[in-house]
């Protein structure tokens, strides 16, 4: 990256979801600021809906955070399960990055998601196939394994990439055994450091 072109990467919490009897898994949502843009990698819940009741949400939209939505320049969903999508109907008119397999299984799909919160009023996706460039610096990556149609988030750095990962993983531990396809891409490209939605620090390669 040029010197000057700083690329930075802020963690917002928007909830978290009753996983186990006692244990709550947040949910993150991730702005990227760029010298040509904001852009922002999913969109977390931002209301109760009767099919993730079992998961007892509690939500923190980005409704309440100290975010102008109208300065985000881009979305990107990683995916389009409900806790990753449920904010896109606040971004009416800003375009939306998915990959067309992954919208063609929400829209498609029995059970894959909320359709309503995907296809809500005024929401505009911009298809992607397989790689493509966001902004200079910040590009998607297929990453299928979670779901066919995962993507990941690579912001390249002077150190190395770092990469937003959605659900590629849901925890660390995955990334250290990689066993699905976008799993083991994302260690092929040798990151610095690893967000993932529903933990609060990066993952970070182990140390020899």
């Amino acid at each position: 990256m040029r010197a000057g072109r700083r690329i930075t990467i802020t963690p917002l919490l928007v909830g978290d979801l009753l996983v186990a009897e006692d244990e709550r898994l947040p949910i993150f949502v991730h702005l990227i600021d760029h010298p040509d843009g904001r852009l922002l990698v999913d969109t977390g819940v931002t209301e109760l809906h009767p099919a993730l009741a079992d998961m007892e949400p509690r939500l923190h939209p980005l409704t309440e955070h100290d975010l102008d939505l109208a300065s985000i320049d881009v979305v990107v969903n990683t995916h389009l399960h409900a806790d990753h999508c449920g904010g896109n109907h606040l971004f009416a008119g800003t375009p939306i990055l998915v990959q067309r397999t992954e919208l063609a299984d929400a829209s498609e799909q029995e059970d894959y998601t909320l359709r309503d919160w995907v296809h809500a009023p005024g929401v505009e996706y911009v298809e992607v196939d397989g790689d493509h460039e966001a902004l200079p610096g910040v590009r998607l990556l297929a990453a299928p394994g979670h779901t066919r149609g995962s993507q990941i988030v690579v912001v390249d750095g002077e150190d190395g990439p770092v990469m937003i990962a959605g659900d590629t993983a849901v925890w660390g531990g995955e990334l250290d055994e990689p066993t699905t396809q976008g799993q083991r891409r994302i260690r092929s490209l040798e990151p610095t450091a690893v967000w993932l939605a529903h933990a609060s620090d990066p993952w970070r390669p182990p140390t020899a």
